[in-house]
């Protein structure tokens, strides 16, 4: 409560703002990252708390407002390993069968593993599961 007796709302010390533009392990690049008080719907139509589109290597970030800091760390592990592993025609055997489910639990991983998504520990997350190159 601040000094006026107004609840604030806690807000995330995640900095999206550092990944827009971020060149990823791989030869991947975060082009754009943003924030929305719109709900997001996946390509089958319910509800997701994020959508990443991607042309070749070049990812745009779009995530729902309000996530916790833990979810929107979560989140960004999770997008931007879905995200390499659908962007090349040969992603690593270590991420091949991959579902949302697994996409998921290794996001969770390695927020536990690392601690919030950053740019070092995207990388990590992407050496990690046998990424290769730049």
């Amino acid at each position: 409560m601040d000094d006026w007796g107004n609840w604030r709302l806690n807000f995330t010390v995640i900095d999206i703002r550092q990944f827009k533009n971020l060149r990823l392990h791989g030869g991947f690049i975060i082009k754009d990252i943003g924030l929305t008080d719109e709900p997001i719907v996946d390509a089958i139509g319910r509800e997701a708390v994020a959508q990443t589109s991607g042309i070749a290597r070049e990812f745009r970030l779009l995530i729902r407002a309000g996530l916790s800091e833990p979810e929107l760390s979560i989140t960004l592990y999770h997008e931007i390993l879905e995200a390499a592993s659908v962007a090349i025609a040969s992603p690593p055997a270590t991420v091949t069968d991959f579902n949302e489910a697994d996409f998921e639990r290794a996001a969770r991983e390695a927020h536990e593993r690392w601690g919030n998504a950053s740019p070092a520990n995207l990388n990590l997350l992407l050496q990690f599961h046998g990424f290769r190159g730049q």
